[in-house]
C-alpha cells in the first residue's frame, strides 16, 4: 500500500540527515524502505506525468520546508536544516501536520491559507488523519462531482421520451469520432429496427467499416444473456463483425460472460459507462469552471 504523505514526513526528513540529497534518490530509497510493489511504484497520477508515490514524497518534503526543517539547495535537491537536525536528535514516532504546527513558519503558512476555499481535508492542519495531498483532494472532489453528475444525467435520460435516447446515442458516437456527420448518423441509426439491430454507424468517414448498434432504454431491468444472444444472431444476419449494445440499465454477469464467449466482438455499455462517456466527451453537460494545478518551473530558476 502506498503510504500517505504525512506518514512520509519523518522518513523524508531522515533521508536528508547525512547532507544534501536528490529528491529522486529519496523517492527510490523510500520506495524500497516501504517495500512497494512494482505496480505501486509505477502507479501514476491522473495527469500521467508523475507517480503517486513520488508526488506524495514531494508534498512531504514541501510541508517540511514550510516548517523550516529542510531547505532547497538546487534543482531537485534539498538538505536538512539546523532545526531539522535538532528534531532528529530526539526523533518523534511520527511527524505529521499537527507536529509541524509547533513551528512558527508553519503556523504562518497555515494562517496565510486559512481563509482560502479548498476541498475538505486538503488544508485541515488540525486533522492528523488526513491522507490526501492537496492536489489529490481536488481530484477526489472532482470524482465526487462527476459521480453526482452521472446520476443526474441517467435520471434525465430515463425520464425522457424513447426517441431522445436514440438521438443521444447519435450525438455521443459522433463526439467519440464515429458516424461521420450528424445527418449521416441520423439516417443510419434507427433505420432498421428489426432483428435486434437498431441501426448501423460508420466507424470511419468513408463507411469502410461499420458498427451495428442496439440501443435499449429502460428503468430497472437488467439485461440478460438472452438479449445478447439475440443481438449476436442479428449481427450474423447482417454479416457484421462487431456490435455495440448500449443501455441505460445494467448487464447481468451472465450477459457479460455470454458477450465475451461469442465469436463476434460485442461491446456492452451500461448506464454508468454511458454517463462516464457523456462526461468525458461533453455530451449533455458543459464545463462550468476550469481549475489549473500549477507547480514550480524548476528550469526558470536555473537561468
Amino acid at each position: 500500500m502506498i503510504p500517505d504523505f504525512q506518514t512520509l514526513m519523518l522518513p523524508v526528513l531522515q533521508e536528508g540527515a547525512a547532507g544534501e540529497v536528490r529528491i529522486g534518490d529519496v523517492v527510490d530509497h523510500l520506495a524500497a524502505k516501504f517495500a512497494l510493489t512494482d505496480e505501486e511504484r509505477s502507479a501514476l497520477l491522473p495527469s500521467g506525468r508523475q507517480t503517486t508515490f513520488a508526488n506524495r514524497v514531494h508534498w512531504a518534503k514541501s510541508y517540511l520546508g514550510k516548517a523550516g526543517l529542510v531547505e532547497l539547495t538546487g534543482r531537485g535537491r534539498f538538505r536538512i536544516t539546523k532545526e531539522g537536525k535538532s528534531i532528529l536528535g530526539a526523533p518523534p514516532k511520527r511527524i505529521d501536520i499537527k507536529f509541524l504546527d509547533r513551528f512558527p513558519q508553519f503556523r504562518a503558512f497555515r494562517q496565510a491559507t486559512a481563509h482560502e476555499e479548498v476541498p475538505q481535508g486538503a488544508n485541515d492542519f488540525a486533522d492528523t488523519t488526513v491522507k490526501l495531498t492537496p492536489d489529490e483532494a481536488m481530484r477526489a472532489a472532482q470524482r465526487q462531482l462527476e459521480s453526482e453528475l452521472g446520476r443526474d444525467l441517467l435520471e434525465r435520460i430515463v425520464a425522457a421520451p424513447p426517441a431522445f435516447f436514440e438521438k443521444l446515442v447519435i450525438k455521443l458516437l459522433i463526439a467519440m469520432g464515429y458516424g461521420g456527420s450528424t445527418a449521416n448518423a441520423a439516417r443510419a441509426l434507427g433505420k432498421s429496427g428489426d432483428g435486434g439491430v437498431d441501426g448501423v454507424i460508420d466507424q470511419d468517414p468513408l463507411g469502410l467499416d461499420q458498427i451495428y448498434v442496439q440501443a435499449k432504454r429502460c428503468d430497472e431491468n437488467t439485461i440478460g444473456p438472452g438479449m445478447i444472444r439475440d443481438f449476436f444472431g442479428a449481427l450474423d444476419v447482417f454479416k457484421a463483425a462487431k456490435g455495440l449494445f448500449m443501455t441505460t440499465s445494467s448487464f447481468s454477469n451472465s450477459a457479460r460472460d455470454t458477450a465475451k464467449g461469442l465469436s463476434k466482438r460485442i461491446v456492452l455499455i451500461d448506464g454508468n459507462e454511458l454517463t462516464r462517456l457523456m462526461i468525458q466527451f461533453g455530451v449533455g453537460c458543459r464545463v462550468e469552471e476550469t481549475l489549473y494545478i500549477k507547480k514550480i518551473d524548476e528550469e526558470f530558476f536555473e537561468e
